[in-house]
């Protein structure tokens, strides 16, 4: 046996493509199209930059306390991470320590079953319903916990609280993630759910709504005693994983409600818009309650669209995956950027004889 043969090798997730040229419109990886509050660029200008010599805070307590006045929780029930994926990274390593397999839909974020995989975490996959909806029947019985995003990704279909309650009171000797990564885009947050179950765990992000996704900030809330749990693991894994900057600029960002109300609203009216427009060209999707859309075109492959949109500076989401490979994910970007991308997809149309002005 040689080493390589005592290497853990996984299949890694493949982020969205992140080009590098100018004048590209950028529909592929759910960022938001408007800057921060102005309130976290005066947080990092006042931020003393000798102090960087120093370890931050490992309890990121200025972070911490302000999520938790925010969501009106105490900050022993908060826990943040560097992005939300670093924070679900830690519940797996948490929460998911059994020999029975863990639940999550067989349509949804690609990052869950790797880091199964690359944890030794048995999972089960179980299939969305025709619609791509998720079936809480389907979330019982013996397992080894339960993840999944609302609104789930790529899909943006959102599952009712109740329903979500249903998923919860049926798994209470297991612990139950819910995702909420886009959930500021519509719906009803779970949140409520973790002061009537002692095994839900809500997270979300500051990539998204609060439009941070280049300083990568994630929290997770639950009871104080799950939250210790994490930050035991946290402790012994690396405990100064948020920088001095992230700390400020997230206690900032979510301190300023009114801008956050104001970009999270603009993008759900360009939603209905790019919606309503894309039906009107051909393209079938339901209504999404995310950040983004998930379209098909019943005459024409999902991939050929991708390479014209791409060929043209615009980009967007495909997967090559069994029962969504003739969808595209389209991110929700200024009303400029939505009406570029209903240009161009006339054009392709029109050269397909699809489509008539």
């Amino acid at each position: 046996m040689g080493f390589e043969d005592r290497i853990r090798k996984v299949v890694p997730y493949v982020p969205g493509e992140q080009p590098k040229a100018a004048n590209v419109i950028k529909l592929n990886t759910n960022e938001s199209p408007y800057p921060p509050s102005p309130k976290v660029k005066e947080a990092l200008q006042e931020l003393d930059a000798d102090r960087l010599r120093l370890y931050p805070d490992p309890a990121a307590s200025e972070l911490v306390n302000a999520i938790a006045e925010y969501y009106g929780l105490s900050e022993k029930e908060v826990f943040v991470g560097v992005g939300s994926d670093d924070v679900l990274a830690m519940c797996f390593m948490t929460f998911f320590n059994s020999e029975d397999p863990i639940l999550f839909p067989d349509i949804t974020y690609s990052f869950y079953d790797v880091w199964a995989d690359l944890l030794r975490i048995p999972y089960r996959q179980l299939p969305l319903d025709e619609n791509f909806d998720i079936r809480p029947e389907d979330y019982t019985g013996r397992n080894g916990g339960v993840i999944f995003p609302n609104p789930n990704a790529p899909t943006g279909a959102l599952l009712p609280l109740e329903q979500i309650r249903q998923i919860a009171r049926a798994n209470q000797d297991s612990i139950v993630i819910i995702d909420e990564a886009y959930i500021d885009f519509g719906g009803e947050s779970a949140l409520p759910l973790i002061h009537e179950f002692k095994n839900v765990v809500v997270t979300q992000t500051f990539s998204k709504s609060r439009n941070l996704a280049g300083l990568r900030i994630g929290c997770a809330m639950a009871d104080e005693k799950l939250i210790k749990y994490l930050n035991d693991v946290k402790y012994s894994f690396n405990s100064y994983t948020m920088n001095m900057p992230a700390i400020k600029a997230g206690a900032a960002a979510i301190r300023d409600r009114a801008y956050f109300e104001s970009c999270t609203a603009k993008i759900r009216a360009t939603r209905e818009r790019a919606t309503k427009m894309l039906r009107d060209l051909g393209f079938e999707l339901r209504d999404s309650s995310a950040n983004f859309v998930f379209a098909t075109h019943p005459q024409v492959d999902a991939k050929e669209i991708f390479d014209y949109l791409k060929s043209k500076n615009i980009f967007v989401r495909w997967w090559g995956k069994p029962r969504i490979n003739r969808y595209l994910r389209i991110t929700i970007g200024t009303d400029r950027e939505m009406e570029a991308l209903g240009e161009a997809l006339k054009s392709f149309l029109k050269e397909k004889g699809l489509f008539e002005a």
